[in-house]
């Protein structure tokens, strides 16, 4: 958007005086105020998600280990039933970010996510949960797509890495300090520090930490001056904008990371009782796990604005690859030091990719359809969760440990394939005369 749109979209929507300061913001506040409130409030509902999580198995089945195909399949049907409700509605979520504004969407997915959170802490009904967990979704992916257009928005070019590396350390170590703190509960549990029957109050705990988060950001931006959303532009000009073929080579491979994470996130929970290692000491693991992200994201963020884009993407490709590799050779043949270190090494690697894959995609979108253009990012993580829990549970029922190995091997060649198609796309795009630029 210029300046001169942006100026009178700011006059239509705040007083002259407003107006004036936000004009001679020199030192850019109310730009930092919007993204801080986005980075508080992606924590919050990751940490809320991540709780709820991790005991989510352990809720449904009222066991802490020993899950049997029925158990998980029943599991595996009801979590799935969030990433089917923020995939078939996401986009539309990023329509009406687009047409209603980022913030009203923000604080109504929030809301919303706050609500629904409180109503499974009052049933263990299979269907109300399912029926619930499908409007989480949908309030999950309108929360994703207002909030990765904030950022888009108020991040300028040549620090749009560092300021989406900030974003993905927020909504990463959410979701590890989230689950860390789920665990620990499935320690105390299993203790019997606590019973079963007090896991209805972690939900109500995630809906008082989605709360919060929503006042946080609502404190933060309630003087920001905000755009007007932009109205009457073609539906069907902004979807096809973000289906591009140079948008969906920057998301599918998000689609491939999350069909791995989609079977390990939800049954983790209840695997980590079943080993003898105290719950205490991974979640402490997990959440030292997220620390690394708070600082690592944000420099990988910063390496992608100054040496390129395609480069880091390229560096977390590599680095998911050497994961799926090392961590089939720990699966047979045990945890061996001379596996994990290259392992934690690939894992290190592998963070480079969010950060300047996030900075591409928003490089890639229009003004006019950034909110849609970013719920693309959201439709391919939820889908691939689909994907996950559903390939996942269905090769490892067919082939044993077998099928661990067919599943990260088909996650490192598609990750290899599609990466092989946007780098010949980019070189393709490219003309020898003009060097490359961040976006790229």
């Amino acid at each position: 958007m210029s300046g001169s749109s942006s100026s009178s979209t700011l006059r239509a929507r705040a007083d002259p005086k407003t107006v004036a300061e936000a004009l001679s913001d020199p030192t850019g506040a109310f730009q930092a105020r919007s993204l801080f409130a986005v980075f508080g409030a992606t924590f919050f509902v990751r940490f809320a998600f991540g709780i709820t999580l991790a005991v989510f198995a352990t809720y449904i089945t009222g066991k802490l280990t020993g899950l049997s195909g029925g158990d998980e399949g029943t599991v595996g049907l009801v979590a799935a039933m969030a990433p089917i409700g923020e995939f078939t509605t996401v986009l539309l979520s990023g329509l009406v970010t687009d047409r209603v504004g980022r913030f009203p969407v923000l604080f109504s997915g929030m809301a919303g996510a706050a609500v629904l959170f409180s109503a499974v802490a009052l049933t263990r009904n299979v269907l109300l949960l399912g029926a619930l967990n499908f409007c989480f979704g949908i309030s999950s992916g309108a929360i994703l797509a207002s909030s990765l257009a904030v950022v888009a928005d108020r991040s300028p070019h040549d620090a749009r890495g560092l300021e989406m590396g900030r974003f993905d350390a927020m909504n990463l170590a959410g979701w590890l300090g989230g689950f860390a703190f789920g665990i620990a509960i499935l320690g105390l549990i299993q203790d019997g520090r606590l019973s079963i029957p007090f896991l209805p109050f972690v939900f109500v705990l995630g809906a008082a930490t989605l709360l919060a988060g929503l006042g946080l950001a609502w404190y933060l931006v309630r003087h920001v001056p905000r755009p007007a959303p932009v109205r009457g532009s073609p539906v069907l000009s902004i979807l096809r904008a973000a289906f591009s073929r140079s948008v969906l080579l920057v998301t599918l491979p998000w689609l491939v990371v999350y069909v791995l994470i989609g079977y390990v996130l939800v049954f983790v929970g209840t695997a980590t009782a079943s080993v003898h290692f105290p719950d205490t000491y991974i979640a402490a693991a997990i959440g030292a796990g997220g620390g690394v992200l708070v600082v690592s994201q944000p420099r990988f963020g910063r390496l992608a604005d100054r040496y390129g884009r395609t480069r880091m993407m390229n560096l977390g490709v590599g680095g998911f690859v050497g994961v799926m590799l090392f961590a089939s050779l720990a699966i047979a043949y045990g945890p061996l030091i001379e596996i994990l270190v290259p392992l934690g090494i690939c894992v290190v690697a592998a963070l480079g990719y969010g950060p300047a894959a996030l900075a591409a995609l928003a490089d890639l979108s229009r003004a006019l359809s950034r909110g849609t253009t970013m719920a693309i990012y959201s439709l391919t993580i939820s889908l691939g969760m689909i994907l996950g829990l559903v390939v996942g549970t269905q090769l490892v029922a067919a082939f044993g440990e077998v099928g661990y190995f067919l599943f990260f091997g088909g996650v490192a060649v598609a990750l290899v394939v599609l990466t092989a198609l946007r780098y010949w796309d980019v070189r393709a795009a490219e003309s020898p005369r003009v060097p490359t630029t961040p976006a790229r």
